[in-house]
């Protein structure tokens, strides 16, 4: 995004005279002319005719406006010569000498002359004159019972407050500071200070905001115009998935696709048959690998991104379903089919617990975010929550419920995520005992839980990826097309900085991205926008890509 650049002639450009220039205003006080200024540092060019109105290629962009705004910029970042010298060499004012005297009348506290001045200054709107006037008054009346002036106040009040006829809850309210000062601090906004007088210019910005933009200048405008830009060009970046910080006003944002892991840089081969279920630790150092060698391993990940075996964790009797990280990345859950929950050491690779329940058979296992206690789902379609200890705390067996064999748990503890029938899932919040419920019309396979709580991505047996919103009323988002799925339980994710990506599986040994943030507002059905080639099921293929923190496939 460069600049505009200014190809007038010098003789174009329009001048102020002296006693024009002491009229400008930088929304504070009244300047005289800047020693040093432009006209003696140049000749001074004869006025002309012709001055283009609009400037930028695509000539929507007010001449007039532009420079106001500039102006209003640089008196906002302090650069009160800069902005005085824009405003005598363009010719343009900030504000009419008006408005300068206006603003400088409210900084001074002259109540009665900038109540006269607001009539004279444009406004044509007599609802936002009457509003002005209100504020203007409300701030008189505050300074009055300051300076312990109470019968002005009270005059202030009744003969010109009052017979504004707005507002009449806030008139009480003030009334109330007459007959009960202590009240008075209760009234005042907490944002404004005890002593009235220093809130000048908190009222200056209030009469800002109610004003015409044409009049004056919303502060920060240009900053606002800006991140504006900034903030569109992100949202449509396909591939965008680097830091905002990254961002800069010199160029326009693209991200490219080398944003998106595509090349594999390392095959790891350490299981001896299919991989099932993949999970990176919560602060990406680490990786956890279940299969149907009835085994689990602990992968690190060094800080230039390789992965190497740290723990081959063994003693499950069936093949392991999945894992799950503790919070703090220091134990790791992982549970056989229909077998036992084992309780492991990341840094030793020790066996630390075993959970089982006598004739049954445990199929999905998560951690309470204080990792104090783990829940388990069951095969008798009950999930129990467990003390680290092995004691039974709690069991929920719901009228709905069948066999466990998908589970999440948020972060916070309060609610957790299963399947309660082959084509719906079940939200339980176990502090108040509510359930809900998202209905499906196909067979679901798995889910996956966004890190924020506020998203679900339900994979269907029909080849299809519904996201839905499950903060306040469950919600279907968005639908996924694109990937394969005829035999195997083919899982998604959500990845990316700040999870704007879902990853997924296929059967046809690819890997399918698309960008959530293309269709969050409405409920479509996108193709899958990006793939990488060489999904496998036997050895796995680990991307590059540090931001994300967790991914099953």
């Amino acid at each position: 995004m460069g600049g505009v650049e200014d190809d007038e002639p010098a003789s174009k450009r329009m001048k102020l005279s002296s006693v024009e220039l002491r009229g400008l205003s930088n929304g504070s006080a009244f300047r005289e002319p800047v020693a040093g200024s432009l006209r003696d540092l140049m000749a001074r060019p004869l006025p002309s005719e012709g001055d283009e109105d609009v400037i930028g290629p695509a000539g929507v962009i007010k001449r007039v406006e532009f420079v106001r705004i500039i102006a209003k910029a640089l008196y906002s970042l302090g650069y009160t010569k800069s902005g005085a010298h824009l405003e005598e060499e363009s010719g343009i004012p900030l504000h009419s000498s008006m408005v300068n005297l206006f603003t400088q009348q409210i900084l001074d506290g002259h109540w009665d002359e900038s109540l006269a001045t607001l009539s004279k200054i444009g406004l044509v709107d007599e609802s936002v004159i009457k509003s002005a006037s209100f504020l203007i008054l409300e701030q008189k009346f505050f300074e009055l019972l300051d300076a312990e002036k109470v019968m002005d106040a009270l005059k202030t009040l009744r003969t010109e407050i009052a017979p504004l006829c707005i507002k009449n809850s806030r008139v009480r309210e003030l009334s109330s500071c007459i007959v009960s000062p202590p009240k008075c601090v209760v009234v005042c906004s907490p944002k404004q200070d005890i002593v009235r007088a220093k809130s000048r210019p908190k009222l200056l910005e209030e009469l800002q905001k109610l004003l015409p933009p044409t009049i004056m200048i919303p502060e920060r405008r240009l900053e606002h115009l800006v991140e504006q830009a900034l903030v569109l060009q992100r949202e449509a970046c396909m591939f965008h998935n680097s830091s905002d910080r990254d961002m800069s006003l010199y160029t326009d944002h693209q991200c490219g696709r080398d944003q998106i892991p595509s090349r594999t840089l390392q095959i790891l081969q350490g299981h001896t048959d299919e991989v099932w279920f993949l999970q990176f630790s919560h602060n990406g150092k680490y990786l956890a690998s279940s299969s149907n060698d009835r085994s689990a391993i602990i992968w690190e990940v060094d800080l230039n991104g390789g992965v190497t075996l740290k723990h081959k964790l063994s003693g499950h009797q069936k093949p392991v379903s999945c894992v799950s990280w503790s919070s703090d990345d220091q134990q790791l859950l992982t549970c056989g089919v229909e077998e036992a929950v084992r309780r492991w050491d990341v840094s030793s690779g020790n066996c630390l617990h075993v959970y089982e329940k006598a004739g049954l058979g445990l199929v999905s296992c998560g951690w309470h975010p204080d990792r104090k206690w783990i829940f388990s789902g069951a095969n008798d379609k009950s999930i129990c929550m467990w003390e680290l200890g092995g004691k039974e705390l709690e069991c929920w067996k719901g009228q709905r419920t069948l066999k466990i064999s998908d589970l999440e748990v948020t972060s916070d503890g309060k609610q957790i995520i299963t399947m309660c029938k082959e084509s719906a899932l079940l939200l339980l919040d176990r502090e108040a005992k509510v359930e809900r419920y998202i209905e499906e019309d196909q067979t679901i396979t798995s889910f996956s839980l966004s890190r924020d709580n506020k998203f679900l991505l339900v994979n269907l047996l029909n080849q299809e990826i519904h996201l839905w919103n499950i903060e306040g009323e469950v919600k279907l988002v968005a639908k996924y097309k694109g990937h394969k799925r005829s035999r195997f339980v083919i899982r998604s994710c959500f990845g990316g900085l700040e999870q704007a990506f879902i990853a997924s599986g296929s059967e046809d040994s690819q890997v399918y991205y698309i960008g959530t943030g293309l269709v969050l507002d409405s409920c479509l059905e996108p193709t899958f926008s990006f793939i990488i080639r060489y999904l496998c099921v036997l050895p796995i293929f680990f991307y590059f890509c540090p931001l994300f923190k967790r991914c099953s496939l």
